[in-house]
């Protein structure tokens, strides 16, 4: 599948400014999840770009300098572990996506979104399962959405220095379990999300 077949369909039905979206830290167990929303420019081709998850640390960060450098617009939404515990994290997640969309100028005028949920928002779109392997747009939105928390859970690591943040990035890692147990949940741990290791 052509990773631009989405928005050529898009395009051929008069939309203009198709905005990717994707999110990341959505399975951690501590820090905030962070949603991306890129619009490139029509017929845009930057190599090697695909989901984040296939991707070198290296390669992703090459391609977050790049998207940034021919992007229309990026936004960056993000909802804190209080705001998670609050909502729960399909909630939160949406309203990273939101936020993520309304910081875009111009505005977008149609949404591809990774997942099976759209955020409410009042722009036509839609959501697309494992679109970052779909739709140059979302992946373009995953790398930005993952560089972007990466580097603010790399910040976050001296600052609680036993969990080893910048290793993980707070997925649930059997190192970050044993922290856990050992250490009890930080001030940025998901108290409605499993830590404890499994017995």
């Amino acid at each position: 599948m052509e990773m631009n077949v989405f928005e050529l369909a898009c395009q051929q039905n008069g939309y203009k400014q198709i905005a990717g979206i994707d999110e990341a830290g959505r399975g951690a167990l501590a820090g905030p999840v962070i949603a991306a929303a890129v619009i490139l420019p029509t017929q845009c081709r930057i190599e090697g770009l695909r989901d984040s998850k296939q991707l070198s640390p290296k390669q992703r960060a090459h391609l977050f300098d790049e998207i940034h450098d021919v992007a229309v617009s990026v936004g960056i939404g993000s909802v804190d572990h209080l705001g998670i515990d609050r909502l729960n994290i399909l909630q939160a997640t949406l309203l990273a996506m939101r936020e993520a969309v309304e910081k875009l100028t111009p505005p977008p005028d149609y949404l591809l979104v990774d997942g099976l949920h759209l955020p409410e928002i009042g722009i036509v779109g839609e959501a697309i399962p494992k679109g970052d392997n779909k739709s140059y747009s979302i992946a373009a939105a995953s790398i930005i959405a993952k560089i972007t928390r990466d580097r603010l859970m790399v910040e976050l690591d001296p600052i609680y220095p036993n969990y080893g943040f910048s290793r993980h990035k707070g997925y649930p890692t059997s190192q970050h379990r044993q922290a856990i147990a050992r250490f009890g949940a930080s001030d940025i741990h998901r108290r409605t999300f499993k830590l404890l290791p499994d017995p």
